[in-house]
């Protein structure tokens, strides 16, 4: 039986932050498209080498946990990089949740 559905990455333009998990570094990006299982975004072309490591977005009402298959330069200077879906682990979503959780002495 041939497998019928096809899960195709959708135009999604929007702001987003990624964090690096193993050097905690925040690197600005701009979404390109999206699927259940993964994301592109453009990236300027001096960010450090993403490929391989594990990452966190946010971009408007997303947050994944990721790891970066693919790095691809452009003409003008940028990078697209090509993000691959990871479950979360108990150990991302407890240190997710203790770095955004409410200030209260403000």
């Amino acid at each position: 039986m041939n497998e019928r559905r096809k899960i195709n990455r959708v135009k999604y333009e929007a702001k987003s932050v990624m964090v690096v998990c193993d050097s905690l570094n925040k690197i600005y990006a701009d979404v390109l498209n999206l699927s259940p299982l993964g994301v592109a975004v453009k990236v300027s072309g001096d960010t450090e080498d993403l490929l391989g490591k594990d990452i966190i977005i946010v971009a408007e009402t997303l947050i994944m946990y990721a790891e970066v298959v693919r790095e691809d330069k452009q003409e003008d200077g940028t990078k697209v990089v090509a993000l691959n879906a990871k479950k979360f682990t108990q150990d991302v979503l407890s240190y997710l949740f203790e770095h955004i959780a409410l200030d209260e002495d403000k």
